[in-house]
């Protein structure tokens, strides 16, 4: 048995290619595992559960078709798509899960996350973070026609873009004071998680505690997912 992560697939209609290789996802290596664990951005953005465009329907298809198959399908927010909502996730046969999230993962405790709220230096994006999370705001912005909401995201990402250039790369990484605390409160367990797009495994000594942090690849070049097994982790490029 063994189950399968990935994360930041920012999926687009734009980008047919990695859609392809999603798709193509699902039916082969996904097909295989006991569960299939989505950790945040599958879309590049979300507006709303009420976007019925055509490739949005797309992925919701494949994905029911996936969980119809029999693996678990589990989903977490990302940061570019926190609005998804209870009509996608039961649409698409998945289920929603907290962030953080700690499972059991054929005998080792293993702390699932999207990754953004590791990166506490950046102090902007946490700010925005806690505002954008606030139920009352999205119910506010959930309730705007919908392309007016298409054209504040656009706007948003303008501004998140030009952000990043006056930011160093270590503010936009996890601050490693953070890492540690998280994994002292979860109890010292396996990490996994998304966001930085900085695939690598790493390894945190935590009060005498060693700690394995997996940090899963984006899928702007290429698909890539990470296999666990109650012998340990891989990570896989697709293509």
């Amino acid at each position: 048995m063994h189950s399968v992560f990935i994360s930041d697939l920012h999926l687009c209609p734009t980008r047919p290619d990695i859609n392809k290789t999603f798709f193509d996802f699902l039916q082969g290596p996904a097909a295989q595992a006991e569960a299939l664990y989505i950790l945040g951005d599958l879309f590049e953005y979300w507006a709303g559960d009420d976007d019925d465009d055509p490739f949005n329907a797309s992925v919701v298809t494949a994905l029911h078709a996936y969980a119809d198959r029999g693996p678990g399908l589990y989903l977490l927010h990302g940061n570019r798509d926190f609005l998804i909502g209870e009509r996608f996730v039961t649409a698409g046969g998945a289920k929603l899960l907290a962030d953080p999230t700690l499972i059991d993962l054929y005998g080792t405790p293993t702390l699932l996350m999207h990754g953004d709220t590791l990166c506490t230096d950046d102090v902007e994006y946490q700010k925005f973070r806690a505002y954008s999370r606030n139920p009352a705001a999205q119910q506010v912005f959930l309730a705007r026609p919908l392309a007016a909401r298409k054209q504040e995201i656009a706007h948003l990402r303008e501004r998140s873009a030009a952000s990043k250039q006056t930011k160093s790369e270590e503010i936009m990484d996890v601050a490693p004071a953070t890492v540690e605390a998280v994994l002292r409160q979860y109890g010292y367990p396996r990490l996994i998680h998304g966001h930085t797009h900085r695939p690598a495994r790493h390894e945190h000594m935590v009060d005498g505690h060693r700690c394995e942090r997996w940090v899963l690849a984006d899928w702007y070049r290429r698909g890539s997912y990470l296999r666990c097994d109650a012998a340990g982790c891989q990570s896989i490029d697709l293509n």
